[in-house]
């Protein structure tokens, strides 16, 4: 069958666009094609660093010919309904059908041919392609992501008559920038195509880019006894900035490995993009680097490794001349400086948030088995580096230095004095303000500070991303939960809330971090609490920005806990949901726990995954059923008056009656003990007793009886299952 195949030629596209480019041009095109009624074989787009292509397999000559029957007016309609239908159609009455006293129109439509089609659709494409940034050039209102230069569109191997702003389309392509003798080609099919770009070197899928990138890189580095430090986001980036991607190892001076790795490798990704390597077996980098070059140089590429190498060594200069500094100043200077770093206008300083973070991670560290005072000294190191120059250079680095800067400390201690640390960041003592730690010259705190507090000051980001993993450390624990906390509850105070796809602060990030370091660690805490807590800390924070006139009339509840808690505490159940559901779990589930008021995200995860499995089970269906017709029959018996109020009373008869409510008094003590345990499966274990006398209930036994004294007591009991299946659970949230 006929072939589609387009493609796109420009300037430069960005790497990091390049991925979406092409599943835009897919998803249009087969839109576009499904609407006009060409149905495919196959379809495929590519990007890379000059071109879009879409190839698109075994498509029709033209559209398939549309036979509709219209159905119109009555045969003894007025004539203005007939003259309409008549317009409609574009037919005569004569060539109408009457069926049963009504008309009917039958209408045919040839189909167009599928050059036109595709000319129609490509110029869609072209002027509404979705990329995140676009550019008009010269006298022209086209808009692209470069200058688009060249249309390739061929069909069935003729060239689809095309002009787009002066654009013509044909058949002409072009191959590598400076490598190809002869950079224009002729391609009237992908087989073609494909063949052509490979003789002028360029390679046009992605995946086997970074798969030559790889194999190539993998190969110089075994031949030199070293191996590559492999960086997916790294390989994404440069495939696309490659169309003939030659990887080449250089060298680099090994003074330079002084410095410490994440500042070397940072330096090689963030501005040449460099690969670095080390030695099997070994920890640390080697003093090399792999560049990956769009040209496959006579030399072998040593004059773009020597290049390379001068480049590297003056950023490296640099972040040495960085590090040196850094250490020289030291944190107390750092903490001073963020007294005069706005965090955020309505929430104050960055110091001020220091000072939130040390409270809440004194608050946690005892209830993850941390010191209270180890945790306050590094929440109050934590975001001292954030005034480094090293961080101030590479703001991914923030959290890696202070660690790296601590323990640089800690090794230039001659004793653990508190006098030698005061002595060797050469600060001044503070008096603290009343109520405060002090805040300056490490001296000021009885804590030494050592390699825990170091560490923890290292990890309290982690995790950022689904791929990071969480702090384990007891202490690292404290930290990074208080500073992710700290972050929910102040732009929660201030309503910066995500909306949509949008979320500026990364709370959705924060809030998936929370519940990651909770859930893997097994941390025990009561959420609802700690987040009041926390909001009060940032009310002072609100009070000192906004004055003297500022109140925030906060709203609790009868248990002391604020309103705007229990609104983050549902947007953690959210998070969850999304959390759960890579796990197969249902977001209805949590949501019947979530109803139950809990807040420990530990206990809540175990109702769900117990609740799941009960439910899973024919006990549990079945139980899920009576449930919903119990609650349905309460529904509708509440709208005639107040149900009925206080236990129910034993009967002898009927049998059904009285074994359900046996089965109650029964249940009551074996789910008191197994909740109190936590022993979740238990509670539904005990649960799945009920099912038998529930079923035979509805089965046997007549609710709405005519005797007031019956339907009263039946009602009790209909409503005491509800009630101790809602001490599991809310049943009515539970969808299936």
């Amino acid at each position: 069958m006929p072939q589609l195949l387009l493609e796109l030629f420009s300037e430069e596209i960005p790497a990091r666009m390049q991925a979406q480019a092409a599943r835009d041009l897919e998803r249009m095109a087969r839109d576009g094609l499904g609407k006009a009624g060409l149905i495919s074989e196959g379809l495929k787009a590519f990007a890379g660093p000059r071109r879009l292509t879409l190839v698109v397999e075994g498509l029709p000559i033209a559209q398939p010919d549309v036979h509709e029957e219209l159905k119109g007016p009555k045969a003894n309609a007025p004539v203005q309904a007939l003259e309409g239908f008549l317009r409609k159609t574009g037919l005569t009455r004569e060539q109408l059908v009457e069926k049963d006293g009504v008309l009917f129109a039958h209408v045919h439509k040839a189909g167009r041919p599928t050059t036109e089609i595709i000319a129609e659709l490509v110029e869609q494409i072209v002027r509404g392609f979705p990329w995140p940034k676009s550019m008009t050039w010269g006298h022209g209102k086209l808009r692209w992501v470069r200058p688009l230069q060249r249309i390739l569109c061929v069909f069935n191997r003729e060239i689809v008559p095309l002009d787009i702003d002066g654009i013509v389309a044909g058949d002409l392509s072009e191959g590598h920038r400076f490598m190809a003798e002869t950079r224009v080609f002729r391609a009237r099919d992908f087989d073609e195509y494909h063949e052509a770009l490979a003789g002028h070197f360029v390679v046009l899928d992605v995946e086997e880019r970074k798969q030559r990138i790889l194999e190539g890189a993998r190969t110089l580095c075994f031949a030199r006894g070293l191996e590559l430090v492999e960086d997916e986001g790294l390989l994404d980036e440069v495939a696309g900035l490659a169309e003939w991607p030659t990887p080449i190892l250089g060298d680099m001076d090994p003074a330079f490995l002084t410095l410490p790795p994440e500042v070397i490798r940072t330096s090689m990704r963030t501005h040449q993009k460099y690969f670095a390597v080390r030695r099997p077996g070994e920890a640390g980098l080697a003093p090399h680097f792999l560049v990956v070059s769009n040209n496959a140089a006579p030399d072998g590429g040593a004059e773009i490794a020597r290049g390379n190498a001068k480049v590297l060594s003056s950023r490296l200069s640099d972040a040495r001349f960085f590090w040196a500094e850094d250490v020289k100043e030291g944190f107390e200077p750092w903490l001073k400086k963020l007294e005069g770093v706005t965090f955020h206008a309505k929430l104050g300083t960055m110091a001020e948030r220091v000072d939130r973070i040390v409270a809440l991670a004194r608050e946690i560290a005892p209830l993850v088995g941390a010191d209270p005072d180890k945790a306050a000294e590094a929440a109050r190191l934590a975001k001292a580096d954030l005034a480094s120059q090293m961080v101030g250079e590479f703001p991914e680095l923030q959290g890696i230095m202070g660690g790296y800067y601590a323990r640089n400390l800690i090794a230039s201690f001659d004793t653990p004095s508190s006098t030698a640390a005061q002595d060797d960041v050469g600060g001044e003592a503070q008096t603290p303000r009343h109520g405060e730690q002090p805040r300056s010259g490490v001296s000021n705190h009885a804590v030494t500070l050592d390699a825990e507090i170091a560490d923890a000051v290292r990890d309290h980001y982690r995790p950022q991303g689904p791929g990071d993993a969480v702090p384990t450390a007891p202490l690292s624990v404290a930290v990074a939960l208080a500073d992710k906390l700290d972050t929910l509850v102040g732009f929660f105070a201030i309503d910066e809330k995500p909306t949509g796809s949008k979320d500026p602060y990364a709370l959705r990030r924060a809030a998936l971090g929370v519940i990651r370091t909770i859930l893997e660690g097994g941390v025990r805490l009561r959420l609802l609490k700690v987040l009041t807590a926390q909001w009060s800390e940032v009310d002072k924070s609100r009070q000192k920005v906004e004055g003297v006139g500022w109140s925030s009339m906060p709203i609790h509840d009868a248990d002391g806990i604020r309103k705007e808690a229990h609104d983050l505490l549902a947007f953690f159940a959210d998070r969850l949901k999304v959390a759960l559901k890579d796990q197969g779990k249902r977001g209805d589930l949590v949501d019947a726990v979530f109803a139950l008021g809990d807040d420990d995200l530990v206990r809540i995860v175990a109702r769900v995954e117990a609740l799941s499995s009960f439910l899973a089970t024919d006990d549990g269906a079945n139980l899920l059923a009576g449930y919903k017709r119990a609650a349905n029959i309460l529904k509708a018996e509440e709208k005639k008056g107040p149900l009925p109020t206080g236990a129910p009373s034993k009967v002898a008869e009927p049998a059904e009656e009285g074994a359900l409510f046996a089965a109650l008094e029964t249940l009551s003590p074996r789910l008191d003990a197994a909740l109190a345990a936590e022993d979740f499966t238990g509670a539904m274990s005990a649960l799945a007793a009920l099912r038998a006398p529930v079923d035979a209930f509805f089965d046997k036994v007549l609710v709405n009886s005519d005797v007031p004294a019956e339907r009263e007591n039946r009602l009790r009991l209909l409503q005491q299952v509800q009630g101790a299946m809602g001490r599991v659970a809310d049943f009515s949230l539970v969808t299936g």
